[in-house]
């Protein structure tokens, strides 16, 4: 299709904003069909221009059956990018948000992650990054509409896919289905969540147009019963807004539910899809809830870039088929911590640190060649001005850091929470430890002494390093089950594992099974080994502030396996965002003053680390790496990410 020329309004094509899709042709109202240039803009009909509610948003035909939105009577385009409040810096939604609007965008989306939200059974923490109210009522007040995700499952390439990992503990808890113990866990947590959600719904003044039921059920589905008490888990709770599902083509019918508009996820203009979803429901307009503006990482794989005059072109499309849409995602932001999720592809795969997803916006928030081509592409069929443009947050290099002090691992156990002792291993999902819900993220060691060598048998989930005493003998994986003890020559000595959950699977059927750490018996020579003690190795704040008081050691130019190491950065008295590159460095985590800023992998393709500025104090902050393989040299900062293509 031509693009904007002498020949073509924009701004007309704009006024047919309503209009379905043509079947069998499947093409745009013609010009001719209109007298005048109306003039449409999307961001008329905001939260602080409607104060009386009483419709939100619905779905009408015409006398000519032609299917469109409206919010509260008024026709109505949803213009979505997706945000996840989860991982961008509190300190950076508005500025995140303000971007968004002043793209064009009318709506912001985001999922709820549940294992964020309830990391131990019982306890639930909506608090700093995690405050979905304030980032729902913060949207509110610069003007856009809301649709909520809130799951259970949320994919969005997060450990197992959102749900939390104590659910693992019970083998017969079947996942997403209405086996009675899965969805109690669920009616708990919605028991929890709804309630935040209600009084931000569109009729009771908030900007919630929609929630949607689960997401992309399917691509998984194994109960036909599933989608109906999802859906009225959220009925019965409050919701009053439209609901919607979202799936991909293949998914759209078996992933719906009568009550609900099924919306479709796209990577671009395909016409059977649509066709296909009009076929499905003839009397609703076409959403699609994703269209994917690039796509994720992992490591060890190419980085993936989507041409923005491809996005463009597509979202052209949309406008001109009076297609509502959600862009996903309109900005990435990054996995802090441990929270990236897997996928299995020839082996476990898992995603990197930073979401940047070759989004609109990049990682830290800046503006792209996508961003400039959709925002002229918007304002060109606006009615009204767009918003001005928020300024940039400044990046800044500073000087590297020396990593002078050392601890190797084994010397920070004192540091720990108390070990548990066991007379076989369990999954770190089943350790009796955090109120009976085990360990959600990081790492375990185990331990036992062994008095003779031979054949190690011990199926591990990621990763695992093996050690005699201190010294490294070999590595486990999912494809590598079996090492070679040497022969302990006199007394006996200390057998350590120390396994690394890399990210559970997010996607598939294989989220049933995603118990990380030794999940079977651990043998020598067939002989059963037991008498094991087990270190969580989860890595929060109140390890690192333990871990302050311990008698660091100078470090040495080299050394091999896993250890911690400080260093201080000095940013002055105006600390702003800057990117953390690790030469010569191998594999590992870096936390600056506590807080995790996720995994480095010389593999690439992510080669630098985002280090928000709201996340550093003036003049000096502690910088520790914990490197599993071998010590780097130095840290270096730069003003821009680094990619490995």
């Amino acid at each position: 299709m031509a693009y904007l020329s002498k020949h073509c309004s924009w701004k007309r094509i704009m006024a047919i904003f309503f209009l379905p899709l043509v079947l069998p042709g499947f093409a745009p109202r013609s010009e001719d069909s209109f007298k005048s240039p109306a003039r449409f803009s999307w961001s008329y009909l905001n939260p602080s221009k409607l104060k009386k509610r009483s419709v939100g948003l619905s779905t009408e035909t015409n006398a000519h059956g032609q299917a469109y939105f409206t919010l509260e009577g008024h026709k109505f385009m949803i213009v979505g990018g997706s945000i996840h409040y989860f991982r961008v810096p509190r300190e950076y939604w508005k500025d995140r948000l303000l971007k968004l609007q002043a793209c064009g965008f009318n709506t912001v989306t985001t999922y709820i992650p549940w294992n964020l939200h309830e990391q131990e059974r019982g306890k639930f923490d909506f608090s700093e990054i995690l405050d979905l109210e304030a980032y729902v009522l913060l949207a509110k007040t610069l003007g856009l509409w809301v649709i909520l995700r809130p799951g259970p499952y949320i994919c969005a390439e997060v450990d197992l896919g959102g749900l939390p990992s104590w659910l693992l503990r019970n083998p017969g808890s079947n996942l997403r289905t209405t086996n009675k113990d899965f969805i109690e866990a669920v009616d708990k947590y919605f028991d929890h969540l709804i309630p935040k959600i209600l009084p931000l719904q569109y009729r009771r003044g908030g900007p919630v147009i929609a929630v949607q039921v689960e997401n992309e059920y399917g691509s998984f589905r194994n109960d036909k019963n599933y989608m109906e008490y999802i859906k009225k888990a959220l009925l019965n709770r409050g919701i009053v807004e439209l609901l919607l599902t979202s799936d991909n083509e293949s998914g759209i019918r078996i992933g719906s539910v009568k009550g609900a508009l099924a919306t479709i996820n796209v990577n671009s203009f395909i016409k059977d899809s649509f066709v296909k979803l009009h076929r499905m429901q003839n009397d609703k307009p076409i959403m699609i809830m994703e269209y994917w503006t690039g796509w994720y990482d992992s490591w060890g794989s190419k980085h993936t870039e989507k041409s923005a005059n491809e996005i463009r072109r597509t979202i052209y499309r949309f406008f001109s088929y009076g297609l509502s849409f959600n862009v996903y995602m309109f900005h990435g932001g990054t996995n802090f911590g441990f929270i990236n999720g897997g996928y299995h592809e020839n082996g476990h795969t898992n995603v990197v640190t930073s979401y940047d997803y070759d989004a609109v916006l990049s990682e830290a928030g800046d503006y792209t060649e996508k961003y400039f081509k959709l925002r002229k592409l918007f304002a060109s069929g606006s009615a009204r001005p767009l918003p001005p443009l928020p300024r940039l947050i400044p990046k800044a290099v500073y000087p590297s850091v020396n990593l002078s002090f050392y601890l190797p691992l084994f010397d920070i156990l004192p540091y720990l929470n108390k070990p548990v002792m066991l007379e076989t291993p369990v999954t770190m999902e089943n350790l009796p430890i955090n109120n009976g819900s085990g360990q959600p993220f990081g790492l375990v060691l185990y331990e036992t002494s062994i008095c003779f060598g031979g054949g190690l048998s011990a199926s591990v989930h990621d990763s695992a390093q093996v050690f005699l005493n201190d010294k490294s003998i070999g590595i486990l994986d999912e494809n590598n089950e079996f090492l070679h003890i040497p022969k302990i020559q006199q007394g006996c000595q200390l057998l350590r594992i120390l396994v690394e959950n890399q990210g559970r699977i997010n996607f598939s059927w294989r989220i049933q099974s995603e118990q990380k750490g030794l999940n079977e018996a651990v043998t020598i020579n067939g002989t059963l080994l037991r008498n094991f003690t087990i270190y969580s190795l989860d890595m929060k704040m109140s390890f690192f502030e333990r871990l302050r008081s311990a008698s660091w050691r100078i470090a040495p130019k080299t050394y091999k396996g896993p250890a911690f190491y400080w260093g201080s950065l000095n940013v002055g008295s105006f600390p702003t965002d800057t990117f953390l590159h690790l030469p010569n460095w191998h594999y590992g985590f870096v936390f600056i003053n506590g807080r995790n800023l996720g995994r480095y992998w010389d593999i690439g393709p992510q080669k630098t680390l985002y280090l928000p500025g709201p996340w550093l104090h003036p003049e000096d902050n502690d910088v520790i790496v914990f490197e599993k393989i071998e010590k780097g040299f130095y840290i270096q900062t730069r003003k821009k990410p680094q990619l490995q293509n």
